[in-house]
């Protein structure tokens, strides 16, 4: 891998002026290098992948996710490039390898899970699977999460590395926990 995590983070803050998807691409980041931990793969690689999928989005929506793909493959991040241009099932990109599994599997639930976080007096502390799987049947909470993407992308990914959905629930939920004052998941007061 020829691109830094500095230079990552340098690239999405000059392209992403809203600290609110700056916090969702490192809850993201942070999610995908736990879960590469776990499964002894590129970590590095994982941790880029979920820290730029979203990087073009502020400044060109209409073009999402091309230019960010495109600086991507200029660096020879292929494999980076390819899991970003898949981060969306609508898309019809191919799955092909574990990284695009773990982005698409990583970027909407873990901001559903920050949103099921923040509407609670204890953030992070106390929930679990169960309140994050009820909530998904709430049409109304967090309106703009694509229910189909969290369950197919959830799929995808217990048909890759096997698992369950709670328990990947609990995962990101413990990774989100233990990183709570960075992501601004703190109990207010």
């Amino acid at each position: 891998m020829t691109i830094t995590r500095d230079e990552a983070w340098r690239l999405l803050c000059e392209w992403t002026p809203s600290e609110k998807l700056r916090v969702h691409a490192r809850a993201v980041e942070l999610v995908m290098r736990d879960l590469a931990t776990q499964l002894g793969a590129d970590v590095e690689a994982f941790g880029v992948a979920g820290l730029l999928h979203d990087a073009d989005y502020d400044q060109w929506p209409g073009d999402h996710p091309k230019r960010i793909v495109a600086w991507l493959q200029e660096r020879g991040e292929t494999a980076i490039a390819h899991a970003i241009s898949a981060h969306y099932t609508k898309w019809g990109v191919d799955y092909d390898t574990l990284l695009d599994k773990a982005l698409i599997a990583s970027d909407e639930i873990t901001g559903f899970c920050m949103a099921c976080a923040l509407v609670r007096p204890t953030r992070t502390e106390g929930l679990e699977p169960r309140s994050v799987k009820k909530k998904l049947k709430d049409k109304a909470f967090a309106a703009g999460v694509d229910r189909h993407e969290v369950a197919e992308s959830l799929r995808m990914l217990m048909e890759g590395i096997g698992g369950t959905e709670d328990e990947h629930l609990a995962r990101i939920i413990a990774v989100l926990h233990s990183n709570r004052e960075l992501l601004g998941l703190l109990p207010p007061g």
